[in-house]
């Protein structure tokens, strides 16, 4: 068995990495399990159109008949969209989603592995995990955290989810070494409100700026990955007041539930969706296809320096 075995890129993909055009990969979990059907495949086909209107090419990863795919068909896209049971995979499942044949939506960590594995250099997605609330007790927290510490790719995203502790999530990606950079702000964002009241580490402010920081790493080596905080746009966030008493609310229904571990962040989303009358949806889509724009700008840049 050789990795050629197990990683299917689309002719298209393959192609365009031999030729050093400009790929962006992104995750599947935000399709299988950060969405209600019809809005998730209606997403992930507006979020690829998106990159390609910018001049680069997308490329969804998921877990799909015994291999890690590189790029979906329209036909594959609907098919995970419906899909029951799919496994929800990080560092530690992927290799299992493979080797048993399941179908497997990549989360942060395990698309940054397959990016990483197929020479995919930036990955758009919503927000990344991170430490949440009380993991001073429960040790719950992401392995995204610890993939940015160890794979060399590019991550746009809107922060990490607001629902999580932010101040301890920076701590930790700190301590693995991982700059985060806000992009055209000095405030981290927090996902559905373009305000944290946490200032972030870095600020750059243009792709061509974010491109020349991707070089200079691979130009000293032995470096992890890089987290571009984006914000939503203004015009799309819901306030970070506001959403805070609908996380409150939500976690404070996934603990009387019982909720733990991997299912957290997925029960929370759903519940966020109905406290916020679906307004979270609306945003989630805005701030998911400003962070592929902004991939792909990026994407272009590191391609052509």
């Amino acid at each position: 068995m050789s990795l050629a075995d197990l990683i299917a890129p689309t002719d298209e993909i393959r192609t365009a990495l031999a030729e050093g055009k400009p790929v962006v990969a992104l995750e599947s979990t935000i399709i299988t399990h950060g969405m209600p059907f019809p809005d998730n495949v209606k997403t992930a086909q507006t979020v690829e159109a998106d990159i390609r209107a910018q001049g680069a090419i997308p490329a969804t990863i998921a877990v799909m008949s015994g291999k890690i795919r590189i790029g979906l068909s329209e036909e594959d896209l609907t098919r995970l969209a419906q899909a029951k049971n799919v496994m929800k995979c990080s560092r530690a499942d992927l290799a299992f989603a493979v080797a048993s044949g399941k179908t497997g939506s990549t989360t942060v960590a395990a698309t940054m592995m397959a990016a990483q594995l197929a020479g995919i250099s930036v990955f758009a997605t919503g927000g990344i995990g991170g430490v949440h609330k009380g993991a001073e007790t429960s040790f719950d927290i992401s392995a995204d955290l610890d993939e940015l510490g160890r794979t060399p790719v590019c991550v746009v995203a809107a922060g990490a989810k607001a629902l999580l502790d932010i101040p301890k999530t920076l701590e930790v990606l700190e301590t693995r070494g991982v700059p985060v950079v806000a992009y055209g702000t000095s405030e981290l964002p927090a996902f559905w409100s373009t305000t944290s009241g946490l200032k972030a580490p870095y600020r750059l402010d243009s792709a061509n700026e974010i491109a020349n920081l991707l070089k200079t790493r691979d130009v000293l080596g032995d470096h992890g990955g890089v987290l571009i905080a984006n914000p939503v746009p203004k015009e799309n966030e819901i306030p970070q007041d506001e959403m805070k008493a609908h996380i409150d609310a939500a976690i404070a229904q996934a603990n009387a539930k019982g909720i733990s571990g991997k299912d957290v962040t997925p029960f929370v989303l759903g519940a966020i969706l109905d406290l916020t009358n679906g307004r979270s949806l609306v945003t989630n889509i805005a701030l998911v296809r400003n962070n592929a724009r902004l991939a792909a700008q990026i994407a272009i840049a590191y391609a052509n320096s």
